[in-house]
């Protein structure tokens, strides 16, 4: 592994950590405020399977 790989892991690592701190310090300190950004983020991956659904029944028919 180069040099800049090995930085890149570390990075992703780090990116992880705080993203998993923030989401932790989000849920002690605002337990409603983190039900609400649940349920925006499972309706929104909601709406994308729906939508990769839709997209796959109009290839399938054809692109008509």
């Amino acid at each position: 592994m180069t040099g800049e790989a090995a930085m890149a892991v570390q990075a992703k690592k780090v990116a992880v950590y705080v993203l998993v701190v923030f989401v932790a310090y989000v849920i002690i300190t605002d337990p409603d405020k983190a039900t609400g950004y649940v349920q925006i983020g499972f309706q929104g991956i909601s709406d994308a399977a729906q939508a990769l659904g839709d997209f796959a029944t109009w290839v399938a028919n054809g692109g008509e």
